[in-house]
């Protein structure tokens, strides 16, 4: 699947990706969505995809630790820790993936009005290399699936 436009993805820097996305529920159950292990593995990851680990130590200086598995069996790995916790509104966490360079820093905003809440995720990166690398790996199809997963998930 092909992002339907549903994830807005820009590039503000050199460094930089920005996804932003509104769903139609309020801003607590996205975060809940973000941070219980339970939810998440309802929703994350592209369509045919599970996330087969998802650990969470949901506290600043906390890790976390998730492995999708494709339909074809390979996994893909990723972890980082939380760096600053504003529920429901803020998470601001590092991330890495096991077979990607560099280690990025990610900054999730929930903002709520009228019942909907638009998610902004900024992932800042070590460097235009990196980020570009990412880019071309097919993030934002993959991301668009997973956060269209996540609205169905929210009815």
């Amino acid at each position: 699947m092909k992002n339907t436009g549903t994830l807005k993805v820009t590039l503000p820097s050199e460094r930089e990706i920005v996804l932003t996305r509104v769903f139609n529920a309020p801003r607590q159950m996205i975060y809940d969505a973000w941070t219980k292990p339970e939810l998440l593995k309802r929703w994350f990851g592209p369509r045919g995809w599970s996330l087969v680990v998802c650990e969470i130590d949901l506290r600043v200086g906390g890790k976390w630790r998730f492995v999708l598995r494709g339909p074809d069996g390979k996994e893909m790995g990723m972890e980082g820790v939380y760096r600053e916790l504003v529920p429901p509104e803020r998470d601001v966490h590092t991330g890495k993936f096991d077979d990607y360079p560099g280690e990025s820093l990610v900054t999730g905003v929930l903002t709520e009005s009228g019942g909907k809440t638009t998610m902004t995720a900024t992932i800042l990166y070590p460097s235009q290399e990196v980020r570009d690398i990412v880019l071309k790996s097919g993030m934002e199809h993959g991301a668009a699936e997973s956060y269209e997963r996540l609205a169905e998930m929210l009815g």
